[in-house]
């Protein structure tokens, strides 16, 4: 007798369905369209192949397009696999490692033929009709379960190296999945998780492009072969794909790396290797957001300190840094022996000292300088610290990713019954400060990872108060693009992000605030309770702008150099337009400057309109320009960059005017 399984559906409904049956055939079942729709399900929540047998009774919710963010993963991971399947039957004798999506797309690692040597962007065109030829193909993705001695000696067979030592090295018990495109002995097969689509019909041909191509180490290790990466971008039709590449052109007129060096704002070169150099105008940029901030924490109640850059290992290895992070720490001998001592360096974890990753310890070494009641609570520390973390070279990224940065940095000790409202206070001058930089965005939940410090007891405590905190707040809401991130707290705490969004759509997380009861038990932090005994404080670390210099870089994408009048490093140019007004111009400077505003002169014998073009690339705000009859009436010609237009006016009305305009944000 056939044995049937009872299918669940979202509306509660129950399907009787024979085993062997699939999600497709409940589609079917349901309606002709559905199983056209259909592309793949989430049996018992798990994303599944459509095509994947239930083993037993089952709750099921069928995945269309119109779920876009699984249907986006899936047809990103079947192109990946496209890509792999075209690379091969271009050139043979490439080996295949693998092949992930990615927020946008996907890539591959291959490790070319050796007579052939690695991939170049000359080959994207052909690999890319290549891929439609597999799409058009229609190949179907069948789902397999291997043996690991069959499966190694397969990849053996075939001269895939990588893949067999991979598969030589997953766990014993795992099961290993194998996708066939295709049938018969020709079909292409990779070892994969899954799940796919259907068929590589199921891609739009013209949905995607592939983008660029860079070296990758095998595995991560720069010990190991170099491989070549070739990335693209995916998604489910080409007008998706359309508006993508527009954003990409539009981020790449935006790139803070180029506006920077129009700009004059600063530069990186290999002798500080991830650290910024500041030019004289980027680091107004920077001053004036330090102000701010000190504005900011000053009006809510922190105290500012000031703690040193090189600790003692042993500090690191109490804090419980040393051996989750060292090998992101640059280390350093606590002594350095003599020049002629030919003794060998001391290597004892006890006599290195190590550059600080971040202030967390330092700040908790403050806090036990004394004895702590409950009645000094809540104690809040800021610090703009400079921070170095050893980051691999293929990461750096301009001001994005540096090994020397500086946090605006800050840790509130406070009692059990006070987190709410601390965090609460946290959200709303958060919320105060992006908007002020015209930002909106979206607040996540960070839970536990799978390694960790501490108690249940204390993960599931902290994890409730940044929860209670939020709803308390008013921003648990989809408005604010509520969402619980499983698995992505630190090593010490959960974690509320915010990911602001930028004027193109992008998003970047910056902020967050993580409720921490390890650091301050590990590092035997306590204050005196109201029972008289001791008790550990909570730890809440924050930050809003994250760092200076990717806050810079994300300001400058953001406003696409064009920054608010407050910020400019330049906020007007006084430009002549014959030398007659020289003298004038000077004048008119020499007023502005007064005033407070940052101005200069441009007296130089140039056409002014090479003046303004130099001026516009610069991103000043405002250009003033002077001849005979503007200093004869004792006006300027007022130019806003962007703008053709011009006014005249005159400069006591133009000071009041840049003045206002050039007011910080009020934090009252």
């Amino acid at each position: 007798m056939t044995q049937h399984f009872r299918i669940t559906l979202p509306d509660g409904s129950v399907r009787e369905m024979p085993e062997g049956s699939t999600p497709a055939d409940v589609a079917a079942a349901i309606g002709p369209g559905l199983a056209k729709a259909a592309i793949a399900a989430r049996v018992d929540g798990e994303l599944r192949d459509i095509t994947r047998p239930f083993e037993g009774d089952s709750a099921l919710a069928l995945v269309t397009s119109r779920d876009e963010k699984d249907a986006l993963e899936l047809a990103r991971h079947d192109y990946a696999h496209v890509l792999a399947e075209a690379v091969q039957d271009l050139f043979p004798g490439t080996q295949i490692t693998f092949g992930p999506s990615t927020d946008d797309g996907f890539y591959y690692d291959f490790a070319p033929n050796p007579e052939r040597g690695p991939f170049t962007e000359e080959d994207l065109p052909a690999i890319e009709e290549a891929m439609r030829r597999v799409i058009a193909r229609d190949e179907p993705l069948i789902r397999e379960v291997w043996s690991r001695a069959d499966l190694i000696a397969r990849w053996q067979q075939q001269g895939e190296t990588f893949k067999a030592e991979w598969a030589a090295e997953l766990p014993e018990g795992e099961e290993l999945t194998v996708y066939r495109a295709g049938k018969g002995e020709d079909a292409w097969l990779d070892m994969c998780r899954g799940p796919h689509l259907a068929s590589t019909g199921k891609l739009a041909p013209d949905a995607f492009k592939l983008t660029r191509v860079s070296g990758a180490y095998w595995r991560g290790d720069q010990k190991n072969a170099m491989l070549s990466r070739i990335y693209g971008t995916g998604w489910l039709n080409k007008k998706q794909l359309d508006a993508h590449l527009l954003k990409l052109e539009e981020a790449a007129k935006r790139d803070h790396r180029k506006l920077g060096q129009e700009m004059d704002l600063f530069h990186l070169q290999q002798e500080a290797h991830g650290s910024v150099f500041w030019h004289p105008k980027g680091y107004v940029i920077w001053r004036e957001l330090e102000a701010y901030m000190r504005r900011a924490i000053d009006g809510a109640g922190y105290k500012e300190v000031k703690t040193p850059q090189v600790m003692d290992a042993r500090q690191w290895e109490q804090s419980g840094h040393w051996g989750k992070y060292r090998e992101n720490m640059f280390v350093i001998p606590d002594e350095v022996p003599n020049v002629e001592d030919e003794g060998p360096i001391v290597s004892n974890d006890a006599d290195w000292m190590a550059l600080k990753p971040m202030n967390c310890p330092a700040h908790v070494l403050i806090f036990r300088q004394g004895i702590k009641s409950y009645r000094d609570l809540p104690l809040r520390f800021y610090e703009n610290g400079c921070c170095h973390r050893n980051e691999p070279h293929g990461a750096l990224h301009g001001l994005m990713r540096v090994r020397q940065f500086t946090q605006d940095d800050a840790h509130i000790f406070c009692r059990e019954d006070q987190i709410v409202d601390e965090v609460r206070a946290f959200c709303k001058l958060a919320d105060r400060i992006y908007r002020d930089f015209g930002f909106s965005y979206a607040i996540k939940l960070a839970l536990r990872p799978e390694k960790r410090f501490g108690t249940e007891e204390m993960w599931d405590l902290s994890e409730a108060e940044l929860r209670d905190a939020v709803v308390a707040a008013g921003l648990a809401t989809e408005d604010y693009g509520w969402e619980e991130l499983p698995g992505e707290g630190a090593f010490y705490a959960p974690k509320l992000e915010w990911h602001l969004t930028d004027a193109i759509g992008r998003t970047w997380q910056v902020g967050t605030i993580q409720s921490d009861r390890v650091l301050p038990d590990r590092l035997d932090a306590s204050y005196v309770g109201e029972d008289g005994e001791r008790h550990r404080p909570i730890m809440l670390h924050r930050a809003i702008f994250g760092s200076y210099e990717r806050f810079i870089g994300i300001l400058i994408e953001h406003f696409a150099g064009r920054l608010p009048m407050w910020l400019a490093p330049v906020q007007a140019v006084v430009a002549t337009i014959v030398s007659d007004a020289d003298d004038y111009a000077r004048e008119v400077v020499a007023k502005l400057a007064a005033a407070g505003l940052r101005v200069e002169a441009d007296t130089r014998n140039e056409k002014i309109n090479y003046k303004v073009r130099e001026h516009s690339l610069a991103k000043v705000p405002a250009l003033l320009v002077v001849g005979k009859r503007e200093a004869e009436e004792g006006t300027v010609a007022l130019r806003r960059l962007g703008d053709q237009r011009q006014e005249v006016i005159a400069v006591d009305e133009l000071i009041a005017r840049l003045k206002a305009e050039a007011t910080p944000p009020d934090l009252a």
